[in-house]
């Protein structure tokens, strides 16, 4: 694409060209925010991140020939560097990034969801209910990238501008017409999703997270991140939990089409829910409910627990209803989905339960043990970590609800990366209170997995809570293989193999 094209979509202060480079003859291959990637016909953006700024390198990537910048101050490089100089790099990549790939996102119907709670379950339920019923449709988030046969990981929830709209790019390409996204509320402050028209928003719930150095400077920052998905992004219709407190603040400034969903079974809500009922099977924790829309009273049926589950398939059911599919269709096509690192739940040899799921937070595990209890567990097992470097107010909330819900916890590492794994454990365990639940501490989460799986007996429930869907720990700044699913693997096989 010409430079002179991708400099119409960008406001800018100043240029600096001391070399008289011609915009409209200079072809731009791609454009880059980490100098490691430039190319000698890329295009430079320095962006400030949470531990470091663009701009300090812009230098390296001047060394791998890279000579056109777009930076928010004069940047110091030789004569022959074409320096777009504006006010803010972050917006900029997402408007040259939106324009370097031909704007896909008006070419989709894009969903996008948000909340501390329940986006990937949600998302990954509506968009396996789409495929499901011939529908092309795409995902973004947590869980990676999907659509068709294609499969990949992120780094974040939410990529950064010019991944996201490279990924968009793809999937129309390869046919696909819905976009299921999970919206982070750093990917809204940091203008991730800048230019993109949201055709339905939803919005789960709300509670305080990703609060600290590195993240949100406190709760009102995070909530106003996320109220600004509703006002700034273009909905068309809405898709928003009636009984979470903040519901009403989180979808006002906005006079499209609602559509409410209740756990709690309220009148006044579009979607209610009642008769909610648990059960337990070899390799299943499910819950049953009844869902009422208007006229409608209809069966659903969830291989997942809990009542957040129901109300992460109201949710599924609302958006798919809008984007066209009729109820029993949608329920229909929910009743086998498993999703990765969402409650997923294998059957050991010896007759316990093992689940694994992304709780990291004193809010949703919180939820997580709560949903367990429901299923009469032996004893209820947790073994969790929490990260290291950033969000250290999580260890004092997953000290305290381990102590109290569960019935025996191993500490152990989740990411570590570079802050001492001993450290960590120690400060949740600091959150232990005299004569509750008993613990033991093994930093090397392998052995702390293994070590819980021998000594698991016939009904426990055992919670590996904080990995989810990962298949890497952050260990020393390098991110290590290692799978919970296999390792739960392994232990059956070997298990079978002794007896």
């Amino acid at each position: 694409m010409l430079l002179s094209e991708l400099m119409k979509v960008i406001d800018y202060t100043e240029i600096i060209n001391r070399t008289g480079v011609d915009t409209s003859r200079t072809d731009v291959v791609s454009l880059c925010s980490d100098s490691r990637k430039v190319l000698a016909d890329s295009v430079f953006v320095c962006i400030s991140g949470t531990l470091s700024d663009g701009h300090d390198y812009a230098a390296n990537a001047y060394s791998r020939n890279c000579r056109i910048f777009v930076a928010e101050h004069n940047i110091g490089l030789p004569d022959d560097a074409f320096i777009i100089i504006t006010k803010n790099t972050r917006i900029a990549l997402a408007k040259l990034s939106a324009a370097f790939f031909g704007y896909p996102a008006d070419e989709l119907t894009v969903v996008g969801i948000t909340g501390t709670k329940g986006k990937t379950t949600s998302s990954l339920l509506i968009y396996n209910i789409l495929s499901a019923n011939g529908i092309p449709a795409g995902y973004i988030g947590s869980n990676g990238i999907n659509y068709g046969d294609y499969q990949a990981d992120t780094v974040n929830t939410t990529p950064e501008s010019y991944d996201l709209q490279e990924y968009m790019r793809s999937m129309v390409d390869a046919g696909v017409k819905i976009v299921i996204m999970e919206v982070s509320s750093q990917a809204l402050k940091m203008g991730r999703v800048h230019g993109i028209k949201f055709d339905i928003c939803v919005f789960t719930n709300l509670s305080p997270d990703h609060i600290g150095e590195f993240e949100h400077a406190d709760f009102d920052e995070y909530k106003n991140c996320k109220h600004s998905l509703f006002t700034d992004y273009g909905a068309e219709y809405i898709v928003y939990n009636y009984d979470d407190q903040y519901a009403s603040e989180m979808i006002s400034g906005n006079r499209c089409p609602k559509a409410s969903i209740s756990g709690l079974g309220k009148s006044a809500a579009d979607y209610t829910a009642s008769d909610v009922a648990f059960f337990r099977a070899p390799g299943k924790i499910a819950v049953n409910f009844n869902c009422t829309h208007g006229d409608e009273c209809l069966p659903v049926s969830l291989s997942f627990p809990g009542d957040f589950s129901v109300y992460n398939a109201l949710t599924a059911i609302a958006v798919c209803r809008r984007l066209g599919l009729e109820t029993e269709e949608i329920i229909e096509a929910m009743k086998n989905i498993r999703i990765k690192g969402r409650f997923e739940t294998y059957e050991l040899p010896n007759g316990a339960t093992v689940v694994i799921d992304y709780a990291h937070n004193g809010v949703s595990l919180k939820a997580a043990l709560t949903a367990l209890r429901n299923y009469s567990p032996t004893r209820l097992i947790c073994l969790f970590g929490s990260v290291g470097g950033r969000t250290r107010m999580r260890r004092a909330e997953l000290g305290l609800v381990a102590s109290r819900d569960a019935d025996f916890c191993i500490l152990t590492s989740d990411n570590p990366d570079n802050e001492s794994p001993w450290a960590i454990i120690g400060e949740i365990a600091s959150y232990f209170t005299a004569g509750t639940c008993p613990y033991v501490a093994i930093p090397d989460r392998r052995k702390a997995i293994e070590y819980v799986l021998e000594n698991s007996k016939q009904g426990d429930i055992i919670l590996l809570a904080g990995k989810g869907h990962e298949t890497y720990q952050l260990i020393c700044g390098v991110r290590e293989r290692f799978s919970e699913a296999e390792i739960v693997a392994e232990f059956c096989e070997s298990y079978s193999s002794k007896n």
